[in-house]
């Protein structure tokens, strides 16, 4: 007889490294997970490639050139929203999140191997399609006002700077679900935080409020995608903090609400 049975300890210890086995086995077994990455990844190189292919030189003056790029990652700042909510939120839709809760009695660990799976996973899709969609585009783009190549200055840093604001938007997404334990609450929600509340806010004629609009998800990953800083937008090291505190905060939300509620 083991030692495990007589004392009566368990077979196996809940660590770190398993939950996050957990995590990322379930969140590949979503077929929705291939399906929402293949898609973010195509419209996005689809639309940077037919841009690219459509301009003729002009109607885009001051555009920066990465952001005319990289215009198809509008879609996927709701796309990977979608699958991060889905990650959280939709275990409690399905009921599965009694089960997990029961393995992971503490609760937290859970939700940073979340996090920590889906950001290991969005950024580095995100990076390499924006690396594989900027000189498809420039093939394009050669002699006009958007030609530009991956060494001139900013380039580099802002394909990634995009790839990392994006993960950052996703992990945010994956608190907001966590959060309200909603799919679409949490949709709307996002939708409101990203899209429409800085574009209301903008309205305001006040200098404070213009001046923390620029630090909203969107502004910041603007700001974080363009090669030459825009004059009146934030650094990209300003951008790249605002977007992680947002995705802290969402987490330290969903964390606390975790905690205190029972599931």
């Amino acid at each position: 007889m083991s030692t495990a049975t007589v004392t009566g300890a368990p077979a196996h210890r809940v660590t770190p490294a398993r939950v996050l086995r957990s995590e990322w086995h379930k969140l590949w077994t979503l077929r929705s997970t291939s399906i929402n990455l293949a898609v973010t990844s195509a419209l996005t190189l689809a639309m940077g490639v037919g841009l690219g292919a459509a301009y003729d030189g002009t109607g885009e003056g001051g555009l920066d050139t990465v952001v005319f790029v990289l215009l198809g990652t509008q879609f996927a700042t709701i796309n990977l929203a979608v699958l991060g909510i889905l990650a959280t939120a939709g275990e409690y839709s399905t009921g599965q999140i009694r089960a997990t809760m029961t393995a992971v009695p503490r609760r937290l660990p859970v939700l940073w191997s979340k996090a920590a799976v889906l950001a290991a996973v969005t950024f580095p899709l995100c990076l390499w399609t924006n690396l594989l969609t900027f000189p498809l585009a420039q093939s394009f783009l050669d002699g006009t006002d958007q030609s530009a190549a991956l060494g001139d200055p900013g380039v580099l840093r802002a394909l990634a700077g995009n790839a990392a604001g994006l993960t950052l938007l996703t992990v945010t997404a994956l608190g907001i679900g966590a959060l309200t334990r909603s799919v679409p609450v949490a949709s709307g929600v996002y939708i409101g935080l990203v899209m429409i509340l800085p574009e209301v806010l903008a309205i305001l004629q006040y200098d404070a409020v213009d001046d923390a609009v620029r630090l909203f998800p969107s502004r910041a990953l603007e700001a974080l995608t363009t090669a030459q800083p825009m004059p009146g937008s934030p650094s990209p090291g300003t951008a790249l903090l605002a977007l992680t505190l947002w995705a802290a905060a969402s987490l330290a939300a969903a964390a606390t609400a975790l905690r205190r509620r029972d599931v």
